[in-house]
């Protein structure tokens, strides 16, 4: 039931070029698996259909790069941060195929796919451009075929369709993971529920592995259950420069820098240089961020909400030998 794996291992082994990938968490102030996003980038996965509720530093940074052929999203600004300068640049260089829902939209069909359901009715985007411009067909206006109509078979009222959601692949950051794959999460959502359920496959980054008995202590707060996921990665700091609620807020001074970097694509590969390919391990990962800004970030007013669940969490000998253990076990397999 160990199910904790490198995060090296796996991006290699779970994704691919062409695979429709989702990702956990949105905006600045929502979690999101940003470590993954940077081995994607060091692993080089190309023509990756993106599906977002809300765009985040992560595929701001995986736009810029060019490692994305299709994207769906609710969502595409950075709050404070400004707009997305990775994924505005690559849309209107023409590079990408950009369909915009509303953060209402994607729920929805992310909640049609964890139903098991084709489709789901709705009024969201019914009568906007968000209904008649399909990215797809932009030469056919108005398109039918994004949010075909509908009638209520009840009240004869007009709805919408939106197709459900399946991706191949989503990666959902929690706060704390037990190695069979449980999950609790603190602070908000932002539809990870429903996406664990959607997915074919899901793989949890997690800021803390847990004992099991934490899961046990605290049932209620299990949002996503084991038998729904492949893969647990351990990840310190892993939704940098976004917030981890109870965990470290958010670095605004990176976030900045971050997004004005991706402007270019001279900048999003000096950024690339430095903030992604220069690290190999967790503990080279923590002196790049460095000391003083890690104390900044985790001296957080939300840090108490860790309180109940701190004897429970694994140190990083505990998880190294959990990791060399499950290697091993691999490796015998594959022998045999």
């Amino acid at each position: 039931m160990n199910k904790l794996i490198t995060m090296q291992e796996a991006v290699k082994k779970y994704t691919w070029d062409g695979i429709t990938f989702a990702h956990g968490g949105a905006l600045p102030v929502g979690s999101d698996c940003t470590e993954f996003f940077r081995e994607l980038v060091r692993q080089e996965v190309k023509n990756i259909h993106l599906v977002s509720n809300s765009n985040t530093p992560g595929t701001n940074l995986l736009i810029a790069n060019g490692q994305t052929s299709h994207i769906e999203m609710g969502f595409s600004g950075l709050e404070v941060y400004g707009f997305a300068n990775g994924l505005r640049r690559k849309v209107e260089a023409g590079e990408v195929i950009f369909e915009e829902y509303s953060n209402g939209g994607i729920p929805l069909r992310l909640l049609a796919g964890a139903l098991g359901i084709p489709f789901i009715p709705t009024y969201t985007s019914v009568g906007s451009d968000q209904q008649f411009c399909f990215a797809e067909e932009p030469d056919i206006y108005p398109n039918p075929n994004k949010i075909p109509e509908i009638s209520d078979p009840f009240s004869g009222k007009t709805l919408g369709a939106l197709k459900s959601i399946n991706p191949d692949l989503a990666v959902i950051h929690v706060t704390m993971a037990d190695i069979r794959g449980n999950a609790i999460i603190l602070g908000t959502e932002w539809s990870r529920f429903e996406l664990s359920r959607a997915a074919k496959k899901v793989i949890l980054q997690a800021d803390y592995i847990v004992d099991t008995e934490c899961m046990r202590q605290f049932p209620n707060l299990v949002r996503i259950p084991d038998f729904l996921v492949e893969a647990v990665v351990y990840s310190p700091l892993g939704v940098w420069p976004s917030c981890s609620t109870g965990v470290y807020d958010s670095d605004e001074e990176h976030f900045f820098l971050m997004n004005e970097s991706l402007k270019t694509d001279e900048g999003t590969q000096s950024y690339i240089d430095e903030y992604v390919l220069s690290y190999h391990s967790t503990e080279e990962y923590r002196e790049l961020i460095g000391t003083e800004k890690t104390g900044q970030l985790t001296a957080s007013n939300t840090a108490f909400l860790m309180d109940p669940y701190r004897k429970y969490i694994k140190s990083d000998v505990e998880i190294n030998e959990l990791l060399a253990r499950e290697e091993s076990q691999w490796t015998t397999q594959k022998t045999k």
